[in-house]
C-alpha cells in the first residue's frame, strides 16, 4: 500500500482569511472541480537521478533513447561526472571535450538534464587524488564554453575538480583539512573559476556549509532571503551538497553544529539541496529522513546509493513518498471561475497552487494562461509570478484576469515552460501538475476548464 501524502500545513501567500466581517473573496465564482493524482512521472529539475561516470576512453557514455527510457520511470536528472584521469598534467584533448558535448546533446533530445561534477579519480587509493592548482585552473578554462553552450540543460555543477571523486575531502593539492585563510585561498580561487564559468542562472553547490561559510565569509546573518534570492549575486548562486545523508549524527563530517545546519536550512529555501546517502545507520529511518528532506529542501538524491538506505525506505513504507516530494510537487488545490462570461468582457480565473514538495523549483521558470479556441489556435497571458516563490508546504494564489474574448468555446490551460529558448515549446521541460487527466503530453499544458463564452 502506497504512504499517503502527509496532512499540510497550508500557507496562502495571498494572506487572504475568511473572517464573519469580510467578503469572500471567492463569491459568485464557480467551483472548478479537479482531483490529486499520486502518480510518479518524471519532471523537470527535481527527483531521484541516475549517475554516470564519464572516462575518456569511453566509447559512448549514453544514448538519447536511454534518457526518454529513464523519463517512463520517473527520472528526468542524470549526474554526469566527467573523469579527467588522463589530463593529470596536460591539457584536456578535444576528442574527450567532444564527449561532453555528446553527452549534454544526447541530454536534450532525450528529455533530461544534469547535475554536473569534474573530478580526476574515483578511488582513494590510487593517488595523487587530484591535479595541482594550476592544472584545474586551465581545465576550468577549458570546459567554460561547454557549460556555457548547455546552460539549457544545466540544472547545478557541484564543485568538483577537489579531492577524489571531487568531493573536496581527500586531497593531494589542495588541503586536505584548512583551517586557515591562507589553507582556505586555493578552494577559493576554485569556486570563483566555477562562478564564472557556469551561466549565472545556474547554481554551483558546495560539499558542507562550512566550505561556504569560510570561502564567502559569510554567517547566519547572511543566509539568502526572498528579497537576496536569485539576485545573480555570488552568494545567491552557492548552494550544496550532501554526500553521506543520514550516515551519522553529523552526516560524517557534513555537519560540525547547529550553525552549519542552520545556515542550510535557510539558504536551501533558495537554492539548489541534493546529493547522496553513503551508509546505512539509526539515524536512517524513515521519519528522520523525511524530516530532514523537509528541513534541508532537498531537490534530489542518487537513486542508486547507497542501496541498504534505499532499501531500507522500501521496507519502512516512505520511498514512495520521497520519490514524490524530492523537490517540487505543484498541484491546483481549488480553482474557481466566472460563472457566465460574456463576449467582450472580461472575467476572472482564480487557481490555488499547492506544493507538497520538499522545495520549491530552483532554476528560473515561466508560468502563462493557456487560451485555446476551437480551431486549435492558443493564446499566451503571461502571468506576473515567479514560481521559485512557490515554497514547500505552503500555497500560492493566482488571481488571474481573463482578456475579452468573442463567442465560442474555450480551453484554458496553465502553461510552466522551460524559459530557454531551446526548451521553450519542448513538453519535457514544462512542469506536469499533479492533478488527474490534465496534462497534455504533446504541448505540455494543463488543461484546467473548458468555457463557453456568449
Amino acid at each position: 500500500m502506497k504512504r499517503a501524502l502527509p496532512i499540510l500545513i497550508v500557507l496562502s501567500l495571498l494572506a487572504v482569511q475568511c473572517k464573519p466581517d469580510q467578503p469572500d473573496p471567492y463569491k459568485g465564482l464557480s467551483k472548478i472541480e479537479l482531483k490529486k493524482s499520486d502518480e510518479n512521472f518524471a519532471n523537470p529539475e527535481r527527483g531521484f537521478y541516475r549517475p554516470v561516470e564519464i572516462h575518456s576512453a569511453d566509447a559512448v557514455a549514453f544514448y538519447a533513447t536511454t534518457v526518454t527510457g529513464l523519463r517512463k520511470f520517473g527520472f528526468s536528472l542524470m549526474l554526469l561526472e566527467f573523469y579527467l584521469t588522463d589530463y593529470m598534467e596536460s591539457d584536456i584533448e578535444q576528442a574527450y571535450l567532444d564527449k561532453m558535448r555528446e553527452c549534454f546533446n544526447n541530454l536534450r533530445e532525450g528529455g533530461g538534464k544534469a547535475i554536473v561534477r569534474f573530478a580526476y579519480k574515483n578511488s582513494e587509493n590510487d593517488r595523487p587524488w587530484d591535479a595541482t592548482e594550476e592544472w584545474v585552473m586551465r581545465h576550468i578554462e577549458q570546459v567554460t564554453p561547454i557549460l556555457q553552450e548547455n546552460e539549457d540543460v544545466l540544472l547545478a555543477l557541484q564543485a568538483g575538480f577537489v579531492g577524489v571523486w571531487g568531493e573536496w575531502y581527500y586531497t593531494t593539492n589542495f588541503n586536505m583539512n584548512p583551517s586557515s585563510d591562507a589553507s582556505y585561498e586555493p578552494r577559493k580561487r576554485v569556486l570563483n573559476a566555477l562562478l564564472k564559468a557556469v551561466p549565472k542562472s545556474r547554481q554551483i553547490q558546495l560539499r558542507t556549509p562550512e566550505f561556504k561559510m569560510k570561502l564567502m565569509k559569510v554567517s547566519l546573518a547572511d543566509t539568502i532571503t526572498r528579497a537576496t534570492a536569485h539576485n545573480e549575486s555570488d552568494i545567491s548562486r552557492v548552494g550544496g551538497h550532501n554526500d553521506c545523508f543520514l550516515a551519522s549524527i553529523n552526516d560524517t563530517g557534513t555537519f560540525h553544529g547547529d550553525t552549519d545546519r542552520n545556515l542550510w536550512k535557510a539558504d536551501t529555501r533558495y537554492t539548489i539541496m541534493g546529493g547522496e546517502s553513503c551508509n546505512p545507520s539509526q539515524y536512517c529511518a524513515c521519519d528522520n529522513a523525511l524530516k530532514d528532506l523537509a528541513d534541508y529542501h532537498w531537490t534530489y538524491l542518487n537513486s542508486a546509493y547507497h542501496t541498504s538506505v534505499l532499501g531500507r525506505w522500501r521496507t519502512e513504507k516512505c520511498y514512495d513518498e520521497v520519490a514524490l516530494r524530492l523537490g517540487y510537487r505543484l498541484s491546483i488545490d481549488k480553482a474557481y471561475i466566472s460563472p457566465k462570461i460574456a463576449a467582450g468582457t472580461e472575467s476572472r480565473l482564480v487557481l490555488q497552487i499547492l506544493n507538497e514538495g520538499f522545495a520549491s523549483p530552483q532554476n528560473p521558470r515561466e508560468a502563462e494562461l493557456i487560451i485555446t479556441d476551437k480551431s486549435g489556435k492558443n493564446t499566451a497571458v503571461k502571468l506576473d509570478v515567479d514560481p521559485r516563490t512557490w515554497f514547500a508546504r505552503t500555497t500560492t494564489t493566482l488571481d488571474i484576469t481573463i482578456p475579452a474574448l468573442s463567442e465560442g468555446e474555450y480551453t484554458l490551460s496553465l502553461n510552466l515552460p522551460d524559459p530557454q529558448p531551446t526548451l521553450r515549446n519542448n513538453p519535457f521541460y514544462s512542469i506536469q501538475l499533479a492533478n488527474e487527466g490534465v496534462w497534455d503530453e504533446n504541448t505540455g499544458f494543463n488543461k484546467i476548464t473548458t468555457i463557453n463564452v456568449q
